[in-house]
């Protein structure tokens, strides 16, 4: 019987959102991480990029507000903060290729023990191999992190000890942000950060079919 809740999108987006520092310019990649603006903590200043184009940018609008020639790079709209600005594409990958993002949290199909990202391609017959920026993204920002549920909806976990899918990036992975725990990826292997209520150590470790080093102090 199970004894624990997963986190919901939004209460998954506010974790990773209190783990974010002040000052920090950080890329939310498509799906699930864009719900990371709509938590950052009041009274910080953090900068978030999107990769067509924008800093400066902010929460979804309210219902009704949405204007369209205003949208994230996963046609999304959203809204912009004092200060925003927009720009060229190439100025965009710039950035991103420049080391100039502090933090980027994308969406992962696979993510190895020791940091290695699956994103872009399953294999599938129907899926469309499109990488785009996750490889920029990933390799550029000074710090990759890694947002999405732990287990498929077949309960295999996401998270493995070596990517069966095409890589993204080598070891660029540094915190996974799930809907059960949270991992620091390291070249011994998967730390411990924090888990859901109910969840124990153990089961973690089965779910996962991986050893998992117990909690430390936060890296």
């Amino acid at each position: 019987m199970r004894t624990y809740t997963p986190r919901t999108k939004d209460v998954l987006a506010r974790r990773v959102a209190q783990d974010i520092h002040d000052g920090a310019t950080v890329n939310l990649g498509i799906g699930m991480p864009t719900l990371v603006a709509n938590h950052i903590p009041s009274g910080l200043e953090v900068i978030l990029h999107s990769e067509n184009g924008i800093l400066g940018m902010g929460p979804a609008p309210p219902a009704g507000e949405e204007d369209y020639d205003l949208i994230n790079a996963g046609k999304q709209p959203v809204t912009l903060l004092d200060g925003g600005c927009y720009f060229h594409h190439a100025d965009s990958f710039a950035m991103m290729r420049g080391g100039h993002l502090d933090i980027c949290v994308l969406g992962a199909f696979q993510v190895s023990a020791t940091g290695d990202l699956a994103n872009w391609h399953t294999g599938e017959k129907d899926a469309i191999p499109a990488v785009g920026g996750a490889m920029d993204l990933a390799i550029g920002a000074k710090q990759t992190w890694v947002m999405m549920d732990l287990l498929t909806k077949k309960g295999e976990s996401k998270v493995v000890e070596k990517c069966s899918y095409p890589l993204t990036g080598i070891a660029c992975v540094k915190r996974i942000y799930s809907d059960l725990a949270t991992l620091q990826c390291t070249a011994q292997g998967l730390v411990l950060i924090d888990m859901v209520e109910g969840l124990d150590h153990a089961k973690l470790e089965r779910l996962l079919g991986l050893p998992v080093a117990p909690i430390q102090e936060r890296l």
